[in-house]
């Protein structure tokens, strides 16, 4: 079994019993993210799932994903209609957040979305709705926003994100082979930790644990990433063999 410790790096969350999932990306129009759908719809009470639709910015959007959902799923999907700021500070939006089952957060540009919801009363009924036992889902641009930081689509600088994975960074849609943006965003002031993301991939995470679709690590918290997955770690921590040979890629700052 291994230990966090050996690893020194906090995979943390906002607290609750409510399960957050970062999907690295995917078109679900296609079924690529069938498989990690199914994994965080079965952790979602029953009831309407929200739809965040800030991202992207899109109305068609939540229409085609409230199909997808009810032909697959057969669930029902409610549109939040959180576009800007001014949305993300509205008390009625808010109070939308905490009635529905959970929340998709909708893929789409980074900036958008933090514009719209960072230190607002939406991004709190987020995490409040995550405490309460709901689900928040995050796909590609959104899951990277819960991290520390994230890319800017304006000349890729970083821009303070929403931090709800302490001193951790997400690169959704993240090919091995290609890490150079990882390595970046890591090597910016606060970032401890980072996960290299891969499309239609899934981390599934209840307090402080992780859980990933394809591959289980067991070790004190329960983590465990999966396949497509590479975690970046600070350097000379003495991290083991076997969970370099399970993840895959590990990342020194």
């Amino acid at each position: 079994m291994l230990n966090t410790s050996d690893l020194h790096v906090p995979f943390t969350r906002p607290p609750g019993g409510g399960w957050l999932a970062l999907l690295g990306g995917g078109e679900f129009s296609f079924g690529e993210t069938l498989d990690a759908d199914s994994a965080w719809v079965e952790k979602t009470p029953a009831g309407a799932i929200g739809f965040l639709p800030a991202a992207s910015g899109s109305t068609d959007y939540p229409q085609h994903f409230a199909a997808y959902l009810r032909e697959s799923f057969e669930r029902e999907l409610e549109n939040l209609p959180i576009y800007r700021g001014r949305d993300g500070r509205r008390e009625k939006n808010a109070q939308r957040v905490g009635e529905v089952a959970g929340v998709y957060i909708g893929g789409g540009v980074p900036d958008h979305l933090i514009e719209a919801i960072g230190s607002t009363p939406v991004a709190t009924a987020l995490e409040q709705r995550l405490s309460s036992g709901g689900t928040v889902v995050a796909i590609a641009a959104a899951a990277q926003c819960m991290g520390v930081i994230a890319r800017s689509v304006f000349g890729g600088n970083a821009i303070t994100a929403l931090g709800w994975l302490e001193g951790g960074v997400v690169e959704p849609n993240f090919d091995p082979e290609h890490d150079r943006r990882l390595r970046q965003m890591m090597r910016q002031p606060g970032v401890r930790w980072g996960v290299g993301h891969s499309a239609g991939v899934v981390l599934v995470g209840v307090l402080s644990v992780l859980v990933g679709v394809r591959v289980r690590v067991t070790v004190t918290l329960e983590v465990a990433l999966g396949e497509g997955v590479s975690v970046g770690v600070e350097e000379n921590v003495g991290v083991s063999v076997a969970l370099l040979v399970v993840v895959g890629v590990l990342l020194p700052v």
